[in-house]
Protein backbone atom coordinates (compact mmCIF):
# COMPACT_ATOMS: atom_id res chain seq x y z
CA UNK A 1 0.00 0.00 0.00
CA UNK A 2 1.22 3.57 -0.86
CA UNK A 3 2.47 5.85 1.57
CA UNK A 4 0.41 6.32 5.32
CA UNK A 5 -2.61 4.53 3.69
CA UNK A 6 -2.07 1.44 5.76
CA UNK A 7 -3.28 3.32 8.45
CA UNK A 8 -6.65 3.59 6.48
CA UNK A 9 -7.42 -0.55 7.10
CA UNK A 10 -5.14 -1.02 9.82
CA UNK A 11 -7.72 -0.66 12.27
CA UNK A 12 -10.89 -1.93 10.25
CA UNK A 13 -8.65 -5.19 9.91
CA UNK A 14 -7.73 -5.55 13.53
CA UNK A 15 -11.48 -5.09 14.19
CA UNK A 16 -12.25 -7.49 11.33
CA UNK A 17 -10.13 -10.24 13.41
CA UNK A 18 -11.51 -9.26 16.78
CA UNK A 19 -14.88 -10.34 15.72
CA UNK A 20 -14.06 -13.06 13.94
CA UNK A 21 -12.29 -14.29 17.08
CA UNK A 22 -15.55 -14.01 18.59
CA UNK A 23 -17.91 -16.35 16.50
CA UNK A 24 -15.65 -19.18 18.13
CA UNK A 25 -17.20 -18.10 21.03
CA UNK A 26 -20.32 -18.12 19.70
CA UNK A 27 -20.79 -21.45 17.81
CA UNK A 28 -19.85 -22.69 21.15
CA UNK A 29 -22.29 -20.92 23.43
CA UNK A 30 -25.13 -21.26 20.87
CA UNK A 31 -24.65 -25.06 19.86
CA UNK A 32 -24.31 -25.45 23.65
CA UNK A 33 -27.73 -23.84 24.52
CA UNK A 34 -29.30 -26.23 21.60
CA UNK A 35 -27.71 -29.17 23.19
CA UNK A 36 -29.33 -28.47 26.44
CA UNK A 37 -33.06 -27.19 25.04
CA UNK A 38 -32.85 -29.97 22.85
CA UNK A 39 -33.84 -27.87 19.98
CA UNK A 40 -31.53 -25.47 17.84
CA UNK A 41 -34.37 -23.57 16.58
CA UNK A 42 -35.54 -22.07 19.86
CA UNK A 43 -31.44 -21.48 20.91
CA UNK A 44 -31.63 -19.45 17.52
CA UNK A 45 -34.74 -17.57 18.48
CA UNK A 46 -33.11 -16.75 22.24
CA UNK A 47 -30.15 -16.05 20.55
CA UNK A 48 -31.97 -13.28 18.04
CA UNK A 49 -34.24 -12.04 20.33
CA UNK A 50 -31.42 -11.27 23.06
CA UNK A 51 -29.94 -9.06 20.29
CA UNK A 52 -33.06 -7.39 19.52
CA UNK A 53 -33.52 -6.92 22.62
CA UNK A 54 -30.03 -5.22 23.16
CA UNK A 55 -29.74 -3.02 20.29
CA UNK A 56 -33.16 -1.69 20.54
CA UNK A 57 -32.28 -0.61 24.50
CA UNK A 58 -29.22 1.18 22.51
CA UNK A 59 -31.56 2.41 19.29
CA UNK A 60 -34.05 4.23 21.54
CA UNK A 61 -31.94 5.53 24.56
CA UNK A 62 -29.30 7.06 21.75
CA UNK A 63 -30.51 10.49 19.64
CA UNK A 64 -27.55 10.11 17.25
CA UNK A 65 -28.98 6.80 16.67
CA UNK A 66 -32.96 7.71 16.21
CA UNK A 67 -31.13 10.26 13.90
CA UNK A 68 -29.12 7.54 11.87
CA UNK A 69 -33.25 5.69 12.02
CA UNK A 70 -34.63 8.84 10.64
CA UNK A 71 -31.78 9.31 7.64
CA UNK A 72 -31.87 5.59 6.83
CA UNK A 73 -35.81 6.68 5.76
CA UNK A 74 -35.01 9.37 3.86
CA UNK A 75 -32.42 7.28 1.65
CA UNK A 76 -35.31 4.64 1.07
CA UNK A 77 -37.64 6.99 0.00
CA UNK A 78 -35.11 8.79 -2.05
CA UNK A 79 -34.25 5.71 -4.11
CA UNK A 80 -30.78 5.73 -2.66
CA UNK A 81 -31.26 2.47 -0.79
CA UNK A 82 -33.34 -0.34 -1.90
CA UNK A 83 -35.74 -1.92 -0.37
CA UNK A 84 -34.57 -5.54 -0.07
CA UNK A 85 -30.96 -4.27 1.10
CA UNK A 86 -32.51 -4.15 4.66
CA UNK A 87 -33.10 -7.71 5.21
CA UNK A 88 -29.86 -8.62 6.01
CA UNK A 89 -31.20 -10.42 8.63
CA UNK A 90 -32.68 -13.60 6.58
CA UNK A 91 -28.95 -14.46 6.22
CA UNK A 92 -27.98 -13.99 9.91
CA UNK A 93 -31.16 -15.74 11.06
CA UNK A 94 -30.18 -18.76 9.03
CA UNK A 95 -26.91 -18.68 9.86
CA UNK A 96 -27.25 -19.13 13.54
CA UNK A 97 -30.09 -21.21 13.30
CA UNK A 98 -27.71 -23.83 11.09
CA UNK A 99 -25.05 -23.15 13.72
CA UNK A 100 -27.28 -23.83 16.41
CA UNK A 101 -28.80 -27.02 14.62
CA UNK A 102 -25.54 -28.34 13.51
CA UNK A 103 -22.86 -27.91 16.16
CA UNK A 104 -24.17 -30.49 18.51
CA UNK A 105 -24.45 -32.91 15.82
CA UNK A 106 -20.82 -32.49 13.77
CA UNK A 107 -19.32 -30.37 16.10
CA UNK A 108 -17.77 -26.81 15.26
CA UNK A 109 -14.92 -28.33 13.34
CA UNK A 110 -17.06 -29.48 10.59
CA UNK A 111 -19.61 -26.38 10.82
CA UNK A 112 -16.41 -23.98 9.95
CA UNK A 113 -15.11 -25.65 6.90
CA UNK A 114 -18.92 -25.65 5.30
CA UNK A 115 -19.03 -22.34 6.44
CA UNK A 116 -15.65 -20.92 5.57
CA UNK A 117 -16.29 -22.70 2.17
CA UNK A 118 -19.34 -20.94 1.42
CA UNK A 119 -18.04 -17.70 2.46
CA UNK A 120 -14.49 -17.81 0.78
CA UNK A 121 -16.36 -18.86 -2.41
CA UNK A 122 -19.27 -16.28 -2.37
CA UNK A 123 -17.16 -13.43 -1.05
CA UNK A 124 -15.23 -13.47 -4.14
CA UNK A 125 -18.45 -12.86 -6.42
CA UNK A 126 -19.95 -10.72 -3.85
CA UNK A 127 -17.04 -8.45 -4.44
CA UNK A 128 -16.93 -8.61 -8.22
CA UNK A 129 -20.39 -7.65 -8.16
CA UNK A 130 -19.93 -4.41 -6.02
CA UNK A 131 -23.10 -5.83 -3.66
CA UNK A 132 -20.61 -4.07 -1.03
CA UNK A 133 -20.36 -0.26 -0.04
CA UNK A 134 -16.49 -0.54 -1.06
CA UNK A 135 -17.26 -0.83 -4.84
CA UNK A 136 -16.64 -3.71 -7.40
CA UNK A 137 -13.50 -5.37 -6.70
CA UNK A 138 -11.27 -7.43 -9.36
CA UNK A 139 -11.62 -11.19 -9.25
CA UNK A 140 -7.76 -11.04 -9.71
CA UNK A 141 -5.57 -14.06 -9.62
CA UNK A 142 -4.48 -12.87 -6.34
CA UNK A 143 -7.55 -12.79 -4.73
CA UNK A 144 -8.46 -16.09 -5.74
CA UNK A 145 -5.16 -17.17 -4.46
CA UNK A 146 -6.11 -15.73 -1.15
CA UNK A 147 -9.58 -16.99 -0.80
CA UNK A 148 -8.28 -20.60 -1.83
CA UNK A 149 -5.02 -20.01 0.55
CA UNK A 150 -8.26 -19.17 3.28
CA UNK A 151 -9.95 -22.44 2.75
CA UNK A 152 -7.08 -24.59 3.01
CA UNK A 153 -6.60 -22.77 6.83
CA UNK A 154 -9.54 -24.04 7.50
CA UNK A 155 -9.25 -27.57 6.83
CA UNK A 156 -6.03 -27.76 7.86
CA UNK A 157 -6.93 -26.64 11.24
CA UNK A 158 -9.46 -28.93 12.04
CA UNK A 159 -8.14 -31.75 10.51
CA UNK A 160 -7.53 -33.17 13.88
CA UNK A 161 -10.94 -32.35 15.34
CA UNK A 162 -12.98 -33.74 12.82
CA UNK A 163 -14.06 -37.82 13.28
CA UNK A 164 -13.43 -39.73 10.46
CA UNK A 165 -15.49 -43.13 11.81
CA UNK A 166 -18.62 -41.26 11.22
CA UNK A 167 -20.31 -39.98 8.13
CA UNK A 168 -21.94 -36.65 8.93
CA UNK A 169 -25.50 -36.15 7.53
CA UNK A 170 -24.71 -34.77 4.69
CA UNK A 171 -27.89 -31.74 4.78
CA UNK A 172 -26.40 -30.06 7.46
CA UNK A 173 -23.48 -30.02 5.70
CA UNK A 174 -24.82 -28.13 2.54
CA UNK A 175 -27.07 -26.25 5.49
CA UNK A 176 -23.60 -24.64 6.55
CA UNK A 177 -22.38 -24.22 3.12
CA UNK A 178 -25.41 -21.83 1.99
CA UNK A 179 -25.31 -20.10 5.78
CA UNK A 180 -21.54 -19.27 4.99
CA UNK A 181 -22.61 -17.79 1.22
CA UNK A 182 -25.38 -15.99 3.18
CA UNK A 183 -23.10 -14.68 5.50
CA UNK A 184 -20.75 -12.44 2.75
CA UNK A 185 -24.23 -11.40 1.25
CA UNK A 186 -25.24 -9.87 4.40
CA UNK A 187 -22.10 -8.29 5.31
CA UNK A 188 -22.24 -6.89 1.99
CA UNK A 189 -25.75 -5.08 1.86
CA UNK A 190 -25.56 -4.36 6.30
CA UNK A 191 -22.29 -2.30 5.10
CA UNK A 192 -24.38 -0.21 2.60
CA UNK A 193 -27.66 0.25 4.87
CA UNK A 194 -24.61 1.09 7.51
CA UNK A 195 -23.34 3.60 5.05
CA UNK A 196 -26.83 5.12 4.11
CA UNK A 197 -27.77 5.62 7.74
CA UNK A 198 -24.43 6.64 9.00
CA UNK A 199 -24.60 4.19 11.88
CA UNK A 200 -23.73 0.60 11.90
CA UNK A 201 -25.79 -0.29 15.16
CA UNK A 202 -28.73 0.58 12.92
CA UNK A 203 -28.20 -1.88 10.44
CA UNK A 204 -27.62 -4.27 13.33
CA UNK A 205 -30.69 -3.35 14.58
CA UNK A 206 -32.70 -3.87 11.18
CA UNK A 207 -30.75 -7.72 11.08
CA UNK A 208 -32.08 -8.39 14.41
CA UNK A 209 -35.82 -7.19 13.42
CA UNK A 210 -36.05 -9.20 10.51
CA UNK A 211 -34.06 -12.15 11.75
CA UNK A 212 -35.99 -12.44 15.09
CA UNK A 213 -39.52 -12.15 13.40
CA UNK A 214 -38.22 -14.68 10.98
CA UNK A 215 -37.19 -17.79 13.89
CA UNK A 216 -40.12 -16.86 16.36
CA UNK A 217 -42.60 -16.82 13.50
CA UNK A 218 -40.86 -20.07 12.79
CA UNK A 219 -41.07 -21.12 16.39
CA UNK A 220 -44.22 -20.74 17.36
CA UNK A 221 -45.85 -22.74 14.13
CA UNK A 222 -43.62 -25.63 14.97
CA UNK A 223 -44.89 -25.95 18.26
CA UNK A 224 -48.58 -25.09 17.02
CA UNK A 225 -48.03 -28.23 14.59
CA UNK A 226 -46.87 -30.12 17.44
CA UNK A 227 -43.66 -30.73 15.43
CA UNK A 228 -41.29 -29.08 18.48
CA UNK A 229 -42.04 -27.97 22.05
CA UNK A 230 -41.14 -24.87 23.46
CA UNK A 231 -39.01 -25.64 26.62
CA UNK A 232 -38.30 -24.31 29.87
CA UNK A 233 -35.04 -22.11 29.72
CA UNK A 234 -31.58 -24.16 31.31
CA UNK A 235 -30.94 -22.13 34.63
CA UNK A 236 -27.33 -21.85 33.30
CA UNK A 237 -24.37 -21.68 32.79
CA UNK A 238 -24.64 -17.36 32.09
CA UNK A 239 -22.64 -18.38 29.28
CA UNK A 240 -24.91 -19.91 26.85
CA UNK A 241 -26.36 -16.76 26.99
CA UNK A 242 -24.21 -14.90 25.52
CA UNK A 243 -24.57 -15.51 21.35
CA UNK A 244 -27.05 -12.38 20.82
CA UNK A 245 -24.54 -10.17 22.48
CA UNK A 246 -21.45 -11.65 20.46
CA UNK A 247 -23.90 -11.40 17.18
CA UNK A 248 -24.59 -7.51 18.14
CA UNK A 249 -21.00 -6.81 18.07
CA UNK A 250 -20.03 -8.73 15.44
CA UNK A 251 -22.87 -7.50 13.11
CA UNK A 252 -22.31 -3.32 14.18
CA UNK A 253 -18.74 -4.67 13.82
CA UNK A 254 -18.65 -5.91 10.23
CA UNK A 255 -20.96 -3.99 8.97
CA UNK A 256 -18.22 -0.57 9.42
CA UNK A 257 -15.64 -2.89 8.32
CA UNK A 258 -16.88 -4.06 4.89
CA UNK A 259 -17.58 -0.55 3.33
CA UNK A 260 -13.30 0.18 4.47
CA UNK A 261 -11.52 -3.41 3.17
CA UNK A 262 -14.19 -5.09 1.33
CA UNK A 263 -16.06 -8.47 1.57
CA UNK A 264 -13.38 -10.63 1.01
CA UNK A 265 -10.35 -9.43 2.90
CA UNK A 266 -12.96 -8.86 6.04
CA UNK A 267 -14.30 -13.01 5.25
CA UNK A 268 -10.58 -13.74 5.30
CA UNK A 269 -9.67 -11.82 8.56
CA UNK A 270 -12.58 -13.19 10.09
CA UNK A 271 -11.10 -16.60 9.23
CA UNK A 272 -8.13 -16.12 11.06
CA UNK A 273 -9.69 -14.58 14.30
CA UNK A 274 -12.14 -17.16 14.59
CA UNK A 275 -8.83 -19.65 14.07
CA UNK A 276 -7.02 -17.79 16.60
CA UNK A 277 -10.05 -18.11 18.93
CA UNK A 278 -10.35 -21.54 18.75
CA UNK A 279 -6.61 -21.64 19.24
CA UNK A 280 -7.49 -19.71 22.68
CA UNK A 281 -10.35 -21.88 23.52
CA UNK A 282 -8.22 -25.14 23.91
CA UNK A 283 -5.69 -23.53 25.33
CA UNK A 284 -7.70 -22.21 28.44
CA UNK A 285 -10.53 -24.39 28.25
CA UNK A 286 -9.02 -27.65 27.43
CA UNK A 287 -5.61 -26.83 28.36
CA UNK A 288 -3.86 -28.47 25.14
CA UNK A 289 -3.20 -27.36 21.49
CA UNK A 290 -3.16 -29.01 18.19
CA UNK A 291 -0.49 -28.86 15.41
CA UNK A 292 -3.26 -28.66 13.03
CA UNK A 293 -4.54 -25.67 14.64
CA UNK A 294 -1.79 -23.78 14.64
CA UNK A 295 -0.70 -24.42 11.02
CA UNK A 296 -4.41 -23.18 10.10
CA UNK A 297 -3.51 -20.27 11.96
CA UNK A 298 -0.47 -19.23 9.96
CA UNK A 299 -2.45 -20.18 6.77
CA UNK A 300 -5.24 -18.12 7.41
CA UNK A 301 -3.06 -14.29 7.93
CA UNK A 302 -1.09 -16.01 4.74
CA UNK A 303 -4.13 -15.54 3.20
CA UNK A 304 -4.42 -12.28 4.72
CA UNK A 305 -1.30 -11.37 3.26
CA UNK A 306 -1.54 -12.79 -0.01
CA UNK A 307 -4.77 -10.78 -0.23
CA UNK A 308 -3.14 -7.41 0.63
CA UNK A 309 -1.00 -7.43 -2.04
CA UNK A 310 -1.07 -4.75 -4.65
CA UNK A 311 0.85 -4.82 -8.19
CA UNK A 312 0.80 -2.68 -10.56
CA UNK A 313 -0.38 -4.73 -13.44
CA UNK A 314 -3.08 -7.38 -12.00
CA UNK A 315 -4.89 -9.43 -14.79
CA UNK A 316 -8.20 -10.22 -14.04
CA UNK A 317 -10.23 -13.52 -14.38
CA UNK A 318 -13.07 -12.89 -16.60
Amino acid sequence: MRGGSWQLVAFPSLAALFVGGLTAIQSRANGSLADALGSGLQAATLSFATGLLITTLIVITSKRLRMGVRTLVASIRNADLRVWELFGGFSGAFFVLSQSVSVPVIGVALFSIAVVSGQSSSALIVDRLGLGPHGRQPMTRWRVLSALIGLSAVFVAVSGGVDQTQRPPTWLVIMCFVAGVGISIQQAINGRVSKASGEPLVAAWLNFITGTSILLAALLLMSAVRVSDITALPSGPVWLYIGGFVGVIFIATTAWVVGKIGVLRLSLLAIAGQLVGSLLLDLFVNGELEGSLIAGVLLAFAAVSVNAIRRPISRTID
